[in-house]
């Protein structure tokens, strides 16, 4: 809907952050603090968003650079809500006739509740609608002061309520719809004659009562919603909301956790029903998990794609991989980046991968190193194998084609390719290629010295 803009205001450096990042830029939940609110207002029907940007503009600017709908509006001295509202307008797309107004550091912001709001104040008659909560304890909040008529009068920032005004327990979440003509005439009447010499953005209700216009409260369902994040704590809690919504979401589509609350998935995972997830899982980025898969406890998934029917053992990391069907991982394996696993392959404990691609119903059991590798169908690695892949300034590739058998303690210097149905014995170092259908065996001959023990007592 192009008539319908938001300004997300996210200027600030947050200094209770205690942190060189700029406030809105901090990790959470799979995506930047200042991701969620504007994903909840194009979600709610935003057809164009301007970011008001100051601190480390560079860094919001490079996340959304792919994303279309977005415009920025310095302000460099932050003096205000109303003077960062004042900093966007003009990068405001000129169709739009609402504009929604919320801050980059209130990610539980949810998609319902703007489009709630937005619904009610395109149907009210308001020219301005605030976002509401009713809290127990509403100290440093702004005050909801109505008239007779229910119509908000005024919003009064905590250090300039009054004894009384700081009795009210509705309070301003910072979220407003404001018709955009109003708008634009009201910020210029904005003064800072406040405890902070601030243009408070609030001061607009004040002028709309002055000018007779209706102004509008929308209260919020769930009061948790309007949370703000100005430290490390309010980032954690913040956090474990997200991601109580995000296990939610999946366990009602189908997914077990045994433990939700031990459970961390981040926004953007997907995960197939009948899927059981352990606890002490973390599964983040762009991970795509199919059906009736099993994830071990304490395993760690990043962005990764695994077919149906696959078990990832307890204690297993996956990094940037591909597991096909029904193969098993683990327990304590180690896949990363450039790994794909082909259907029914087994890899064991204590088993690293990288750049490797592993053929059907091949198996590394344990404590193998397999790197630069294709690897066939029907592969047995034996315990103790390693691809020696790097001579120092280059990798080099291994190739082993199907049906053949490393035995233990093997040691493959690429590059160097194995023929089909080939044999490797154990111990062997091997540093040229190998026939189809041969026997390798590099290793010194066996000596023994009869009673040579018994002289070395004597």
């Amino acid at each position: 809907m192009a008539e319908i803009g938001a300004i997300v205001l996210a200027a600030g450096m947050g200094t209770r952050m205690k942190s060189g990042l700029v406030k809105v830029m901090h990790p959470l939940v799979g995506s930047p603090m200042i991701a969620w609110p504007v994903a909840a207002a194009f979600e709610a029907g935003v057809g164009n968003c301007v970011l008001v940007v100051g601190h480390q503009e560079e860094k919001v600017r490079g996340y959304f650079a792919d994303r279309e709908g977005i415009a920025y509006a310095l302000q460099g001295e932050q003096l205000g809500t109303g003077h960062a509202v004042r900093c966007a307008l003009p990068a405001l797309d000129p169709s739009c006739q609402t504009v929604l107004i919320l801050c980059g550091d209130t990610p539980l912001l949810t998609a319902q509740t703007l489009k709630g709001m937005l619904h009610d104040h395109q149907n009210s008659g308001a020219c301005i609608t605030v976002l509401t909560a009713t809290l127990p304890e509403p100290f440093g909040y702004g005050r909801i002061v109505t008239g007779a008529d229910g119509n908000v009068r005024a919003i009064v920032e905590e250090k300039d309520a009054t004894p009384q005004q700081r009795t009210i327990r509705e309070v301003n979440a910072g979220v407003y719809c404001v018709d955009a003509p109003f708008l634009a005439e009201a910020i210029p009447h904005l003064n800072n004659d406040n405890a902070q010499k601030e243009y408070y953005l609030t001061d607009i209700i004040t002028y709309a009562a002055q000018k007779g216009c209706t102004c509008r409260s929308h209260q919020v369902a769930d009061a948790v919603e309007i949370s703000g994040v100005n430290d490390r704590v309010q980032l954690a809690e913040s956090a474990r909301v997200l991601r109580c919504r995000i296990n939610r979401e999946l366990m009602l589509s189908g997914v077990t956790m045994i433990d939700p609350q031990a459970t961390y998935i981040d926004r953007g995972v997907r995960i197939g029903r009948d899927t059981v997830i352990e606890p002490g899982t973390t599964i983040t980025g762009t991970t795509v998990i199919g059906e009736r898969c099993k994830i071990g406890q304490g395993t760690v998934i990043r962005d990764c794609r695994i077919a149906d029917d696959v078990q990832v053992k307890a204690g297993s990391v996956l990094e940037e991989s591909v597991v096909h069907e029904a193969a098993a991982i683990g327990p304590m394996a180690h896949l990363r980046p450039g790994t794909e696993l082909m259907r029914e392959v087994k890899i064991g404990n204590f088993v690293e991968t990288k750049k490797i691609v592993m053929g059907e119903g091949s198996k590394a059991s344990h404590l193998t190193y397999l790197g630069d590798a294709t690897i066939g169908s029907n592969v047995n690695i034996g315990c103790g194998t390693i691809t020696c892949n790097y001579d120092g300034v280059n990798k080099h590739r291994t190739v082993i084609e199907d049906d053949v058998f490393v035995g233990s303690d093997v040691q493959l210097v690429a590059p160097v390719k194995v023929g089909r149905n080939s044999l490797i014995a154990a111990g062997t170092t091997v540093t040229t290629d190998v026939p189809p259908d041969s026997l390798a065996i590099a290793r010194a001959p066996q000596v023994n010295k009869e009673g040579w023990k018994l002289k070395k007592k004597s």
